[in-house]
């Protein structure tokens, strides 16, 4: 996929979104050709210079920026010229669809293997043996706490898994 192509498109829009926010999403959003200081692009994005290296540390972590330190000989400062690694992107958003992969599994199989009561009146959630250890009263309002059924719950996770299972091409029985 091309440069351009990838920040068109809203998914990989959202991940950068996600990874930088508002503040630091003009910088991931117009990444230059070649090589930039923090300086010139909070210069040229009319930014704080503390927003943009935020931004910029953050693509750094995730693999989606480098940048190689030059010492001035005269003034002993150092100036660090960035590059945007935007290529890692797919391999990024995949690693992540496999983190939430094994998270919902992980979740799906705890609400699976607990039992959980509800006061209806907090919203308030709790296992059994909370429930238990309040006397099944909620200890917000006193009202009495209610068996809670989560089964729609864990078919939604199910339904989830599949879809996740379907687009990483993840065999369930495997």
């Amino acid at each position: 996929m091309a440069f351009e192509d990838l920040l068109e498109d809203p998914v990989i829009q959202k991940y950068l979104h996600e990874l930088v926010g508002p503040t630091g999403m003009p910088v991931a959003a117009a990444p230059p050709d070649g090589e930039v200081t923090d300086e010139e692009l909070a210069e040229d994005l009319d930014l704080e210079l503390n927003d943009v290296r935020r931004a910029l540390f953050i693509l750094y972590e995730n693999d989606l920026a480098t940048y190689r330190r030059l010492r001035d000989e005269d003034s002993g400062w150092l100036t660090y010229l960035w590059t945007f690694e935007y290529d890692n992107i797919p391999e990024n958003l995949e690693e992540e669809m496999y983190r939430l992969h094994d998270a919902l599994e992980e979740r799906r199989e705890y609400e699976r293997n607990h039992e959980f009561y509800l006061c209806e009146i907090c919203s308030i959630r709790f296992e059994f043996g909370e429930a238990m250890d309040f006397g099944f009263e909620c200890p917000e309002c006193g009202s009495p706490l209610e068996s809670m059924d989560n089964d729609r719950l864990v078919r939604s996770m199910d339904d989830r898994l599949d879809a996740l299972e379907d687009e990483l091409n993840i065999d369930a029985d495997a």
